[in-house]
């Protein structure tokens, strides 16, 4: 029988009784108001037609229906909606089969849950991750997942918004049939298996009985990891909602629940940072440029940062040269990429098989001539611009002419690097956040003389690693410690002024942040900035306000949490407020005749809010950020900034 076709995005082939429908909305086969009418028409097609005992829907290309369309966000919503084609399968009288052919995400896994049976592949991923865009399931996600997998399960991937293996969906009750046979034909032969019979629909099923204490903690621990979200913890209630009312009721308060948390503010931040994830490395001008060819990357260096980036190449497929000046070093490297990858191991994200392929594509020597088979060498040693340059000098001298050249430096100038290089073109930044295995963030940086298919080679390698490119040009910190420095500097004033450390942390954390901003210096140790600080000093203006606390506790040896003692004291590991440093703040104030006075913890975090986009404001005038949406990125993936506020362009309203 030829294709039928209900709608633009939706055709159907009829086999054996059976109809296959299936979705070709590329790329993701997104829920358009064109996919929502073609399903309905094809369903209304086959309960007219007595030679179609059966439906099956399945999805063109790597896709079942990756979730709502995001075109259609924030704009007027357009009949059939969804849970008018969901309740229309459910209710359907011929069984309808889930054929999952790859992603089934948000309202693509809704659908397939209305579904009287569900086949899938074992590549297949499925997952509600509704509230990472500060929403719940809104056409019966928060009904429906309880009644196959039990209340406790439910919380957890849909306050999560977890995504999960096809095998693990199948361990659930999620998926009925793993299948590696062609799946079509395995979706076709239980469609017609369940014709005849009562159909399993999830709406009529009863939720699994669990104990209440087990159930309260799974909420406790959403609630913990919410950190102040609503959308998770009305999550929560809705799903527990399930096991007391009806299907009808539970569908009603998760749409109501649904539309008001749409128009939220939180929802507004969280599609912000959706979107900005979306134009994020994009670069005017580089959309036809194509990027160089990297298979093998170099790394000169192997500590801390230098191990992590290697562990990021070779997670990605990439052959890696590590380079150290000993062969000591070099053994010790290799032992410290090694112990990342059996950490992988122990904790299930790698199997052996994957982490011996990744060791036999490593090398790691002293000797810095085998960087000249590498397509791209990334330095990740000490923060010197004199040891940095000589090293890019010795390079020019061993790689490739059409090598990339990338340094790792946090505050150094690339500028200078370059142009102590015989081909300046060939450099770029690309500043790694620690861990670089598994920290998303990456600045790549636009030097003034790097060169456009350069700049390509280090967003397609960037976007290879799976990491999160935003593109900055030169200035001391790039966006992120740039900002970071201003927010800083602003929290000292405060502490000057009147507010305590653990005041200013208690507000950030109130406000959504994980950890304090003095918390965060204890744990990365305050050495590091306070040597910043001293080579620094000379070229100080001196009328410029400076706040001496943060020295006065390096002098007194109080580097942070290793050090057992910094802003905070550690008895037992445990942070506690310290009346020492209270006092070295008193001192600090009386000196300068600082009359101190108390903060609110709005007025804390307003101040802290407002340094950031102030100094967000000039890196934007400056060129140095190309968007507000891009410093936004930055702060959240690399600072802690809570996502559900949106980051500080968009709480200020440069949106």
């Amino acid at each position: 029988m030829s294709a039928l076709r209900f709608s633009d995005s939706i055709s159907a082939t009829l086999t054996d009784g059976v109809l296959v429908v299936t979705i070709d909305n590329p790329p993701v086969n997104a829920l358009s108001a064109d996919v929502r009418a073609g399903l309905m028409a094809a369903v209304d097609h086959a309960g007219k037609d007595s030679a179609i005992v059966a439906l099956v829907l399945t999805g063109a290309g790597n896709a079942f229906i990756g979730g709502a369309d995001i075109k259609e966000f924030g704009k007027p919503p357009i009949e059939p909606l969804l849970p008018q084609v969901i309740a229309r399968i459910e209710d359907f009288s011929k069984p309808v089969v889930a054929a999952i052919n790859g992603v089934a995400l948000g309202g693509g896994l809704e659908v397939a849950l209305a579904c009287h049976k569900r086949d899938a592949v074992p590549s297949a991923k499925i997952g509600l991750p509704e509230v990472k865009l500060g929403i719940v399931p809104g056409a019966g996600g928060t009904q429906r997942l309880p009644r196959l997998v039990g209340t406790i399960a439910a919380i957890e991937l849909i306050s999560n918004g977890r995504i999960v293996s096809a095998k693990e969906a199948h361990e659930f009750g999620i998926i009925d049939n793993l299948t590696e046979n062609p799946l079509i034909d395995a979706a076709i032969a239980s469609a017609k298996s369940a014709t005849g019979l009562p159909l399993q629909r999830t709406g009529t099923l009863s939720v699994p009985p669990e104990p209440t204490e087990a159930i309260d903690k799974a909420a406790a621990e959403a609630f913990r990891k919410a950190r102040g979200q609503r959308a998770p913890a009305e999550a929560v209630r809705l799903v527990r909602l399930a096991a007391t009312a009806s299907v009808a009721e539970g569908l009603a308060e998760e749409r109501r629940t649904f539309v008001e948390l749409r128009d939220s503010e939180e929802a507004a931040a969280l599609r912000h940072v959706f979107f900005a994830e979306r134009t994020a490395g994009r670069v005017e001008g580089l959309e036809m440029i194509a990027p160089r060819k990297i298979e093998t990357v170099g790394i000169v260096g192997t500590g801390l940062m230098g191990s992590g980036i290697a562990v990021a190449a070779l997670n990605a497929g990439y052959r890696v040269i590590c380079i150290e000046q000993t062969q000591e070093a070099a053994d010790n490297g290799r032992e410290r990429i090694t112990g990342i990858l059996n950490k992988a191991v122990q904790s299930g994200r790698l199997d052996m098989a994957g982490r011996d392929d990744r060791l036999s594509r490593l090398v790691v020597a002293a000797d810095a001539q085998g960087l000249a088979q590498a397509d791209l060498v990334i330095e990740a040693i000490f923060d010197d611009l004199t040891v940095k340059t000589e090293l890019f000098q010795r390079l020019d001298d061993i790689v490739r002419a059409d090598a990339i050249l990338a340094t790792n430096t946090s505050y150094l100038d690339p500028n200078a690097i370059a142009t102590a290089t015989a081909h300046p073109d060939r450099i770029v930044g690309l500043h790694f956040f620690s861990p670089a295995n598994i920290m998303r963030l990456l600045e790549v940086v636009n030097c003034e003389k790097t060169a456009p298919d350069v700049l390509a080679s280090a967003l397609a390698f960037a976007k290879r690693l799976g990491k999160l490119p935003v593109v900055c040009g030169v200035t001391e910190g790039f966006i992120g410690n740039r900002i970071f420095s201003a927010y800083r500097r602003e929290a000292e004033f405060m502490v000057e002024d009147g507010a305590l450390p653990h005041e200013i942390d208690a507000a950030l954390e109130a406000y959504g942040f994980p950890m304090g901003l003095f918390a965060v210096y204890d744990m990365a140790g305050l050495e590091i900035a306070w040597a910043r600080r001293k080579r620094q000093a000379a070229t100080r203006d001196p009328a410029a306000r400076y706040v001496v606390i943060a020295d006065r506790l390096c002098e007194a040896g109080r580097f942070g949490q290793k050090a057992g003692r910094g802003w905070y004291a550690y008895p037992d590991g445990k942070r506690t407020v310290d009346p020492e440093v209270t006092a070295m703040i008193e001192t600090a104030r009386a000196e300068k005749s600082i009359t101190p006075k108390s903060f609110t913890a709005d007025e804390i975090v307003t101040r802290l809010l407002k340094a950031m986009a102030d100094e967000g404001d000039a890196l934007l005038a400056e060129g140095i950020a190309a968007r507000a949406s891009d410093i936004d990125l930055v702060m959240i993936n690399g600072y802690g900034f809570p996502p559900h506020k949106g980051g500080p362009m968009f709480t200020a309203g440069r949106r």
